[in-house]
């Protein structure tokens, strides 16, 4: 069946936005769209971008550079003087991985490129379990986002805010990729190494944990693999 919407999809090649694709994928043509921001894996998360657009045989794609992030610090994933710390998966505080107010940038470029070339929606991989650490990860805010877009873009311009694994938790994204046969093997989640994943980050834990709550062996090389269930 011909798919007539266009969604643009931001997909950083993490295991969230990669299913979350997949998602868009069911009832959208896909326009992806992946932010560099200094982060200390840029070169890997790119490659994983990449590797799932061609996955999809996406036409339209777009990378944009956010050099500002750098300049503003106060991050761990951003500032190489700040250390990535070790996974706390009981931890209720805002993590030093914290890249100040984030989403709202990606979402800011998502919704510029969404108005020019037509599509209806965008898409996040935003998940409510991240926070307890990332306020900007919470439904409300992805609500009073879209209520901005309907303000500051022209009057017949209508973009809805889609976040479709919001309340997953991760065993239920990795189960949901692997029935939709997303490409999980091209992702990468880890903070800080680009060659094997460190296994021990925050983003590592959630995410080990999560294929080890599913019963399903993660499919990327790590150089430790602690149990977190």
């Amino acid at each position: 069946m011909k798919k007539e919407k266009l969604a643009v999809v931001a997909v950083s090649g993490g295991m969230d936005s990669c299913v979350t694709a997949a998602i868009a994928n069911l009832k959208y043509r896909l326009a992806l769209i992946h932010i560099n921001y200094g982060q200390r894996t840029e070169t890997r998360e790119l490659k994983a971008f990449n590797d799932v657009a061609d996955f999809y045989k996406v036409e339209k794609k777009l990378v944009i550079d956010f050099g500002h992030f750098t300049k503003i610090g106060g991050s761990s994933l951003t500032d190489k003087s700040i250390e990535v710390a070790k996974a706390d998966l009981t931890n209720k505080e805002i993590p030093s991985s914290y890249v100040p107010f984030r989403n709202a940038n990606i979402l800011s470029a998502c919704v510029s490129w969404a108005e020019v070339i037509g599509a209806s929606a965008v898409f996040i991989g935003a998940v409510y379990e991240d926070a307890s650490g990332y306020p900007d990860c919470r439904p409300q805010f992805f609500k009073a986002f879209e209520k901005m877009v309907n303000l500051g873009t022209k009057p017949a311009t209508k973009i809805k805010i889609k976040t479709p694994i919001i309340h997953y938790s991760k065993s239920k994204i990795v189960k949901e990729g692997i029935e939709l046969k997303a490409p999980l093997h091209l992702t990468w989640s880890c903070y800080q190494n680009e060659d094997e994943a460190c296994g021990v980050c925050d983003s590592c834990a959630f995410r080990l944990r999560g294929f080890q709550q599913a019963g399903v062996e993660d499919p990327i090389v790590y150089k430790v693999k602690p149990k977190y269930l």
